[in-house]
C-alpha cells in the first residue's frame, strides 16, 4: 500500500497538488491519500470535495506526512516537512532546483528522494507531465487580461454611428508556450497582434495564430535553437541589430507581453528604459519572467510601476491567480508523473531509475544532489 501526503502551500501560493479527479485515480491505483485540511480551499478544492474522492483529511502537515512514501507539492517543501519525511520518502515538486542551493543540500542530506517537476523532459511521452507548459499556458492568458483591464481602452476595432474605436496593437516577445497562448489570447479578443522570438521554428506558429512576426532573420537567427527546443543566448551583434528592430516596433505599440526566460538564468532584458520612454502613455507592459529579474529594465517584482504613464505589470506566479485551473492542470501532470513510478498490478512503487522521465527529474537521492545540471558533471 502506498502513502502519499498533500500538505497546504505557503501563504504566496494558492496552488494546491491534487484536484478531487487526481484523489479518485491516486486512490484507484491502491494509495492512501492524506491531505491537510485546507489545503485545496484556495482551489476552491474542499475538504469534503476531497473526501467524497476518498482522500483521507488530516489536520496537520505532520499528520499528512508521517509514514507517507510520496509527498506532492506544488512548491518545494519546507524544512518542517522534510524533517517529518520518512527516510527514502519521495518528494515531486516544482523545487526552483537553481535558487537557495544551501536549502536544497540540507533537503538532500535529510534522504529524501527529490524529483523536480521542472526538469521534466521534453519528450513525447512526457507531456501530459509537463508542468512548465501546463502553468505557462494559463499565465499567458491571464498576463493578456490582465493587460487588456489594465489598458483602459477597448481592443477589438468597434465601427459605431459615433465613430470608428481602432483596434489595440499587442506585441508579444517570447513565443514559448506563454507566448502562443497570449497570442490566440489577444488575437480573440480582437487585438492587432506581433510578436518576436529568437528561434525560428516559432515563425511559423505566430504567423498560424493570424499574428506578424517580427526579427532579424540573418544566419544566426536561423540557428538560434537548442536541441531541447529552448533559446540560446545571441551575440552581442545580433542582439543590438534585433534591439534597434524591436525599439522602432516598441514604440506604436499599446500592450507588451514579455515571456522569454532561459533555463538557469537571470531572464533576458528585452525592454530598455529608453524603449519603454519612447512607448505612448497609456501603453502597458506585462512582464511574466519578473520572477527572475524581468525582460523589462524598469519591471519591479511583485508590484505594478507607472513610468511617465507607461504602465509596468511584474507579476510573481500569475498561474496562481487562476488556481482552479492551475491546480486541476498541476495535479494532472502529477498524477502521470506517478504513473510512472507506480506498479498498477502490484499496486506499489516500482521505479525503474534507468527511465529517461526518471533520470530528467532526479534532483536528491541517498542524501546528495545527483542531478548534471546542479553538479557540474
Amino acid at each position: 500500500m502506498i502513502t502519499i501526503a498533500v500538505t497546504a502551500e505557503g501563504p504566496d501560493e494558492p496552488r494546491v497538488a491534487v484536484s478531487p479527479e487526481t484523489v479518485k485515480k491516486l486512490v484507484a491505483l491502491g494509495a492512501t491519500v492524506k491531505v491537510q485540511s485546507g489545503a485545496g480551499l484556495r482551489s476552491r478544492f474542499s475538504d469534503d470535495m476531497l473526501k467524497a474522492q476518498g482522500a483521507e483529511i488530516v489536520d496537520s502537515a505532520v499528520a499528512a506526512i508521517e509514514g507517507a512514501d510520496i509527498l506532492l507539492k506544488v512548491r518545494r517543501p519546507g524544512p518542517d516537512e522534510i524533517a517529518a519525511l520518512k527516510p527514502g520518502a519521495l518528494v515531486a515538486a516544482m523545487i526552483e532546483p537553481y535558487n537557495d542551493r544551501a536549502a536544497l543540500e540540507a533537503a538532500a542530506s535529510r534522504g529524501a528522494t527529490l524529483f523536480s517537476m521542472e526538469f521534466m523532459p521534453r519528450i513525447t511521452r512526457a507531456q501530459s507531465m509537463d508542468v512548465l507548459s501546463s502553468q505557462a499556458n494559463l499565465a499567458g492568458y491571464k498576463a493578456v487580461v490582465d493587460g487588456a483591464s489594465m489598458f483602459g481602452q477597448a481592443l477589438p476595432m468597434m465601427m459605431t454611428a459615433a465613430g470608428t474605436v481602432p483596434a489595440a496593437k499587442i506585441f508579444v516577445m517570447g513565443v514559448g508556450v506563454a507566448g502562443l497562448q497570449a497570442i490566440a489570447t489577444a488575437r480573440r479578443l480582437g487585438g492587432i497582434v506581433s510578436a518576436t522570438d529568437v528561434r525560428p521554428a516559432t515563425k511559423e506558429q505566430v504567423q498560424s495564430l493570424g499574428a506578424k512576426f517580427v526579427a532579424v532573420e540573418d544566419d544566426e537567427f536561423k540557428q538560434a535553437q537548442t536541441a531541447a527546443g529552448y533559446a540560446k543566448p545571441m551575440s552581442p551583434e545580433y542582439q543590438a541589430k534585433q534591439a534597434e528592430l524591436v525599439a522602432n516596433h516598441i514604440k506604436t505599440q499599446d500592450i507588451v507581453i514579455t515571456t522569454a526566460l532561459i533555463p538557469g538564468r537571470p531572464a533576458p532584458r528585452l525592454i530598455t528604459k529608453a524603449m519603454v520612454e519612447s512607448m505612448k502613455p497609456g501603453a502597458v507592459i506585462v512582464d511574466l519572467a519578473a520572477e527572475r529579474g524581468g525582460n523589462c529594465e524598469l519591471t519591479v517584482p511583485g508590484q505594478t510601476v507607472d513610468v511617465n504613464g507607461v504602465t509596468i505589470a511584474g507579476p510573481i506566479n500569475l498561474a496562481g491567480t487562476v488556481a482552479v485551473n492551475a491546480s486541476s492542470l498541476y495535479a494532472k501532470n502529477l498524477l502521470a508523473f506517478l504513473e510512472v513510478l507506480i506498479d498498477k498490478k502490484e499496486k506499489a512503487l516500482k521505479i525503474d531509475w534507468e527511465d529517461e522521465i526518471v533520470k530528467g527529474t532526479l534532483v536528491a537521492k541517498d542524501g546528495k544532489i545527483v542531478h548534471p545540471n546542479l553538479t557540474g558533471n
